[in-house]
């Protein structure tokens, strides 16, 4: 039976990110890229690919990456998710990667190669929506280029290389430059969407299976998300009780009067139980366990309303200083609710769920 506690090394890999993202993401300088046409901090992706390598985890040694797992990753992304980093860290580093290691040739083995040294941001071409199994959009294939028009794809605004499903079955590697991208609006502005028209964009292919690739991908990103969500509940709840301990009401702490603290208790003990979900689908993913499939379902279908609910009960229990846009609440309420449909909602995993282990969805 695997451990799923962190270890010695993902402790220190969580104590590194965490100071990194200390210097480079501070609350302020993320809200206000979200006022701004660039979103994204490339300062903050470059010292995460160039400085510490992180972007090429789950890539091999052998392909010029770190040859880790995805435990790791886990680790990365529940500290990204704890700062809300306007990085396109999922959807390049694990998305777009694990569609690459399902592809076999020169061109995959280029592309992957240049997503693990970070200078690449790669996105797979399906809605954010979907979630592993589900039906995506594909484009037409015709004399060597790509020609349609596919909504809903995140992190494209920053992407380089599209990695796109179309109607003949194969998997394209399309240039950005090639594609119009635009902006589409987003609750989660850290996050944003982007609908991609292809108007004869040149094609490289990368493999003649894209409904396996793109189910690798979408499982890896379902699994992995839940990392996020919790970086993103454990931040609220650690927030919130530090600020019920200095706010004071009639002359005692907020946080003194028992219904809060019942409140705070019942939200740790989700927060707890999302964690050994999250350790789970990561580890199951890492070993490539046969019980992966449920281990992701069983992990998103909790996680997601965990998820929003410790965001929702931040902002509420902030009380009027919450409301306020200089306050980052509400930038983990968004990332929150936009990830509660990433990658499949919880009710669409405990649908896959109840496939799985044979039994009856209610």
């Amino acid at each position: 039976m695997s451990d799923l506690l962190y270890s010695e090394e993902e402790e220190a890999l969580r104590a590194a990110v965490r100071d990194l993202l200390a210097d480079h993401c501070a609350a302020p300088g993320v809200i206000a890229r979200t006022e701004s046409a660039t979103p994204h901090s490339p300062e903050l992706w470059k010292a995460l690919s160039e400085g510490m390598g992180l972007t090429g985890l789950l890539v091999p040694e052998s392909e010029g990456g770190q040859g880790a797992t995805h435990r790791e990753v886990a680790v990365v992304l529940e500290e990204l998710g704890r700062a809300v980093a306007p990085v396109p860290y999922l959807t390049s580093a694990v998305v777009a990667t694990e569609a690459l290691l399902a592809c076999e040739g020169e061109e995959a083995a280029r592309l992957l190669a240049a997503l693990a040294s970070g200078r690449t941001v790669g996105a797979l071409a399906v809605a954010l929506n979907v979630g592993p199994g589900g039906t995506y959009r594909a484009v037409r294939h015709e004399d060597g280029s790509l020609h349609g028009e596919l909504t809903g794809i995140a992190d494209a605004v920053a992407a380089d290389v599209l990695l796109v499903p179309a109607e003949d079955g194969g998997l394209y590697a399309v240039d950005a430059d090639a594609v119009t991208v635009t902006p589409q609006v987003s609750l989660d502005l850290t996050r944003p969407v982007a609908k991609v028209t292809f108007e004869g964009a040149p094609a490289r292919l990368l493999t003649p299976d894209a409904p396996a690739a793109v189910r690798r991908a979408l499982r890896a990103g379902a699994g992995l998300l839940v990392s996020e969500q919790l970086g993103l509940a454990d931040w609220s709840l650690t927030e919130t009780v530090r600020y019920l301990k200095e706010r004071k009401q009639f002359n005692r702490p907020v946080g003194g009067f028992q219904a809060l603290k019942h409140r705070l208790a019942q939200l740790w003990l989700e927060v707890v139980h999302t964690r050994a979900a999250a350790r789970d689908a990561a580890d199951a993913l890492a070993t490539g366990s046969d019980d992966t499939d449920v281990a992701v379902a069983v992990a998103q279908a909790y996680a997601s309303p965990v998820a929003v609910r410790a965001a929702e009960e931040a902002l509420q229990l902030h009380g009027g200083i919450g409301m306020t846009w200089e306050h980052p609440v509400h930038l983990y309420l968004k990332r929150a609710k936009a990830d509660s449909i990433a990658y499949g909602t919880a009710g669409a995993h405990r649908e896959a769920l109840a496939a799985l282990v044979d039994l009856q969805a209610p």
